[in-house]
This record gives C-alpha cells, sequence and structure tokens, in this order.
C-alpha cells in the first residue's frame, strides 16, 4: 500500500493505493494519529486507487473516529470503489462515516463545530 499525502489550508487529503490490509494499517494509523494530522479542519481518504480493505483497515478509521470528532476534524472518505464501499455498506460504516463520490464533494462536506 502507498499513502501520499498533500495538505493545502485546513485540508489535508490521504491518498491510498493498493491494499489496505494487516501489514499496511500499521503505516496508516501513523499517519491518522499523528498530533498534526487534527491541526486540519478537514482530512479527505481519496480511495479511488484502494483495491482492498481489511477489518484492520477499517479498525484504523474507526479507532482515530472520535478523536478526529472531538478535535473538530471532519473525515470524508471520496472516490470508492464498489468492492470497498459495499465492506463499509456492509458493516453499518456508511451511516457512521462520511462517503462521498469525488474529491469536489469531499470539500464541499461541512466542517464540524469545534
Amino acid at each position: 500500500m502507498n499513502i501520499t499525502q498533500e495538505s493545502a489550508a485546513d485540508t489535508l487529503t490521504l491518498r491510498l493505493q493498493g491494499e489496505l490490509d494487516a501489514s499496511s494499517a500499521v503505516g496508516l494509523d501513523d499517519v491518522l494519529s499523528a498530533d498534526e494530522v487534527t491541526r486540519f479542519r478537514r482530512v479527505l481518504i481519496d480511495c479511488t486507487n484502494l483495491d482492498y480493505i481489511s477489518s484492520a483497515g477499517l479498525g484504523v478509521f474507526i479507532s482515530n473516529l472520535q478523536r478526529f470528532q472531538e478535535a473538530g476534524t471532519s473525515l470524508v472518505f471520496f472516490g470508492m470503489q464498489e468492492k470497498v464501499y459495499n465492506v463499509f455498506e456492509i458493516l453499518g460504516l456508511d451511516a457512521l462515516m462520511t462517503i462521498v463520490d469525488t474529491q469536489d464533494a469531499a470539500r464541499a462536506q461541512p466542517l464540524p463545530n469545534a
């Protein structure tokens, strides 16, 4: 799995490429749990090139979700392939997390109250 970061103003975009499984989840958790991530008001997760997500990968997002909410940082996923979206949907995470189709739609999501 490859993770690239792009930041602009109050938004951090993480572009995920490949398979998010138990071994690569550790690297993603390191990125998401870094203190400087919550200085951004919005963290966008680009799933366009994410081919697979395991329960360990989902666990990384779930374990960081409350910290983001408490910091007033919005976590938004976009560009999910259908097979990745289905995993979120089956587990009911599509109701817990914000998932949109495009990066423009992700940037248009309202920011949480800090």
